[in-house]
């Protein structure tokens, strides 16, 4: 995976491209993550897809925004299009990014394949207010890792970043708090505005998401066909086999 940057309302913007003539596929991370929780599934991939990373606003080694409105991050996503000159692409997206990617869908449904949806539902509750914790410097790694404790680190360690005076997080908390805000709500709209094929998971252990929220998606919305796996919210970490299992049988149906 190479990395290249590009402009967004004056924001550089991040991203992993793993290159080659493959189909292009679109990976769009949860919050508080970063576009390199999808590399394992770029390599296993290739060469039939060219898996496309993006750190979104505010994440990874993309720049922190003043904004983190829905229509923030629609824009970014619509800016890397144009600025790799994409004309269709299957995109998947994980907790924050499954609603950035079918919200793009309902926009832009001329630009979008397939989608494949990282356990989250079309309604969202959601407090964050425990990241708040991890906000600011701290003096040594473990102690950055102690605070965020044991249930969270492998989700979040490749966000630790060391600076002049210690340890920090790429993303800011307090931003992160802001962009959940306006994410919590009911999207079910935009859930039901495309109907380009959609697969749907949910993790079995997921805090997030419930089986009949996710039933209810599939139920409703045309061409979606929807698949449990032993998870958590995080599936393609969690349970990486089976993900990419079913991810690709999903992509190559739609080949």
């Amino acid at each position: 995976m190479q990395r290249f940057s590009f402009l967004s309302q004056n924001l550089s913007l991040s991203y992993l491209d793993s290159g080659g003539e493959g189909e292009i596929l679109i990976a769009l991370h949860a919050h508080m993550m970063e576009a390199v929780t999808f590399n394992p599934l770029a390599t296993i991939l290739q060469p039939h897809w060219r898996l496309i990373s993006l750190d979104q606003r505010g994440h990874g080694y993309s720049d922190h925004a003043s904004s983190y409105t829905r229509d923030d991050y629609i824009n970014d996503l619509c800016l890397l299009y144009k600025h790799l000159k994409i004309e269709k692409a299957v995109i998947l997206g994980n907790s924050l990014g499954g609603v950035n990617a079918f919200q793009f869908a309902a926009r832009y449904p001329k630009f979008v394949r397939g989608l494949i949806i990282e356990d989250i539902a079309a309604e969202i509750e959601d407090d964050m207010s425990f990241c708040l914790a991890w906000q600011g410097i701290f003096s040594s790694k473990e102690s950055l890792e102690n605070r965020i404790g044991s249930r969270f680190l492998p989700y979040f360690q490749d966000s630790i970043r060391q600076v002049e005076c210690g340890w920090r997080l790429a993303f800011d908390p307090s931003e992160m708090m802001a962009s959940n805000r306006v994410l919590c709500g009911n999207h079910w709209d935009d859930w039901l505005a495309s109907d380009c094929p959609a697969l749907l998971l949910r993790g079995n252990e997921s805090r997030i998401t419930t089986r009949e929220q996710m039933e209810r998606m599939t139920a409703q919305r045309n061409n979606t066909e929807y698949l449990e796996l032993n998870a958590g919210h995080v599936i393609h970490q969690d349970n990486f086999k089976n993900f990419a299992t079913a991810s690709i049988e999903f992509l190559q149906k739609l080949n």
